[in-house]
């Protein structure tokens, strides 16, 4: 009954030295995780910036930020992000399709959510067909 009871105590301790752990980790705070471009002219790029704050103890550190399809272009703070300081996330999109556009750029940290997805929406408004007289 001892070793049960001592088994339990251990595994306790195991689960509460685990917590405190995770709670130590870096961890964001995003100004904004959706971006809403509105309506852009064909063929000219946009850029935003998706501005983050490192809520946690440990520095924040992005291993990846990796867009989902070859029209974006994503650009960001390289360096360990320490406690209460800020980073970048730079996203540019190459608006050369007309149309709605919804796209998901996946962030991967050393963070206590390891993904985050940024989004970006708009439309581009097809330029107008010039006629040759």
């Amino acid at each position: 009954m001892k070793k049960i009871l001592m088994v339990c105590v251990v595994i306790i301790g195991f689960a509460f030295t685990a917590s405190a752990q995770d709670s130590q980790k870096a961890e964001f705070k995003f100004n904004e995780e959706k971006h809403d471009f509105g309506n852009i002219p064909q063929g000219t790029p946009v850029t935003t910036m998706f501005e983050f704050t490192n809520i946690g103890q440990e520095p924040l550190i992005l291993t990846e930020v990796r867009p989902t399809c070859g029209c974006t272009i994503a650009d960001y703070t390289k360096t360990p992000v320490k406690s209460g300081e800020k980073g970048i996330i730079k996203i540019t999109y190459n608006a050369y399709n007309p149309g709605a556009f919804n796209k998901v750029i996946i962030v991967t940290s050393n963070a206590k959510t390891p993904q985050k997805n940024l989004i970006i929406v708009g439309v581009v408004g097809a330029k107008p067909v010039s006629s040759s007289k």
